[in-house]
């Protein structure tokens, strides 16, 4: 298994923005398409993408503000309108009139923000294993407890106490089998959680997230306004996503007008990391404009 950084060889990284310093780790000139982790994540989620993708497109993932080496502003329960704005001031800089995203987890969620918002500065949308949607009561199978509190105990252990052994236990949720979560992985993400800037910082984004008032109250999608979504949309999901499965996906995709849906099998919470070739083959396909099919059995 190939680390890291021998991933990114060839990859650049930069600081951009004015209203906040922005990471973004890039590669390739091509159309822009911005890559966002999910809560607690770093742009190195798309460490095993970024060259791949980089052949056909300006790829370039980034940390949200107040994670990573991104800025730190005082902690705004505005989540998601900050983080939009966070993108509109990065694609502003740059000079980027209109990008293709691909948002994972949170990152999902704010992309589909990004689309009721301010679809006239998408492309494209990639929904990978999305948040952030109100369902229906009985139109998907329900999301299940377990999964969400686990989450919610591993990220502020992680954060409250960032050894490594508590790290690797919230990466571990990510991932469909423990040993994809490597050595070096948790070395980053240790690293960044011993910031005492970040800790504080993401102390207060886990506590919004994961109270009864916090984001998911103010930010949470009826599933009925998925409708209002016309930037062409993929849906990415997995087969062993901790948190909603496939038939949520599916949904989502049956929801927003002309939407794809596809599922990467033998995979979890993080496709672009444990299918990397897979994810980047689906994901370069619509990016072009190509009906995606179904995966192979």
């Amino acid at each position: 298994m190939a680390s890291i950084w021998s991933d990114l060889l060839g990859a650049k990284v930069n600081y951009y923005g004015r209203r906040y310093r922005t990471r973004v780790i890039e590669a390739g000139e091509g159309a822009p398409v911005i890559f966002i982790h999910g809560i607690g994540g770093h742009a190195e989620a798309y460490s095993r993408n970024l060259i791949r993708l980089g052949r056909k497109f300006r790829a370039m993932a980034i940390d949200l503000v107040w994670h990573g080496l991104s800025s730190k502003p005082p902690f705004n329960p505005a989540t998601l309108d900050t983080y939009c704005d966070q993108l509109l001031d990065l694609m502003d800089t740059l000079g980027i009139e209109r990008a293709s995203i691909e948002g994972e987890s949170l990152g999902g969620w704010i992309t589909q923000w990004m689309a009721l918002n301010h679809a006239d500065r998408l492309d494209r949308i990639v929904l990978n294993t999305t948040a952030g949607i109100i369902f229906g009561s009985g139109t998907v199978q329900e999301r299940p407890r377990e999964g969400i509190e686990l989450l919610r105990d591993r990220s502020l252990a992680a954060i409250a106490n960032p050894t490594s052994e508590t790290i690797r236990k919230r990466l571990e949720w990510l991932m469909a089998a423990p040993d994809r979560v490597t050595d070096e992985l948790v070395d980053i993400r240790q690293r960044l959680y011993s910031e005492p800037d970040t800790q504080r910082a993401l102390h207060a984004v886990f506590d919004n997230a994961f109270s009864k008032g916090g984001a998911f109250s103010r930010y949470g999608i009826k599933e009925e306004r998925l409708a209002e979504i016309k930037t062409p949309t993929l849906v990415l999901w997995s087969d062993k996503n901790p948190g909603n499965g496939p038939d949520s996906g599916k949904r989502i995709a049956s929801l927003i007008s002309g939407a794809q849906f596809y599922c990467i099998n033998d995979a979890a919470h993080w496709p672009q990391w444990e299918q990397p070739e897979e994810h980047d083959r689906v994901v370069t396909a619509f990016l072009n404009g190509e009906r995606i099919g179904e995966p192979a059995d």
